[in-house]
């Protein structure tokens, strides 16, 4: 297995216009999607709440949450995303992959369109 990167363009859903595309490290084992802080102040993004998060090395952390829009293949939603520090990657998490319809194919590392049902 390999790592898989999109280009995904992050957007506040308050404005109009667009905004600014970054490329994504795809990490379906991670719950929420993470972005430099200093990119999502520069969108106009706010930390709305605070939560903890254990990291790779065990390490546990506080860093804030907010709310941005994230568009990818002319999909576009609002999802939850991490305000990570300076030097950490852009990372896309699952709550936004299923939020915007996608799922990662991990053998062709790509994302797919995922199939939606209602039951």
């Amino acid at each position: 297995m390999g790592l898989t990167y999109v280009d995904v363009e992050l957007y506040d859903p308050r404005r109009d216009g667009s905004g600014r595309i970054c490329s994504f490290l795809v990490d379906s084992g991670a719950v929420y999607s993470v972005a430099p802080a200093g990119v999502l102040a520069q969108m106009g993004a706010a930390v709305s709440r605070r939560e903890h998060f254990t990291l790779a090395n065990g390490e546990r952390v506080e860093r804030g949450v907010g709310e941005v829009g994230f568009r990818f293949q002319g999909r576009g939603a609002t999802s939850p995303v991490v305000f990570g520090d300076a030097e950490d990657v852009f990372l896309l998490g699952a709550v936004t992959l299923e939020t915007l319809g996608y799922v990662l194919d991990p053998f062709r590392r790509e994302l797919r369109p995922l199939r939606m049902m209602l039951a």
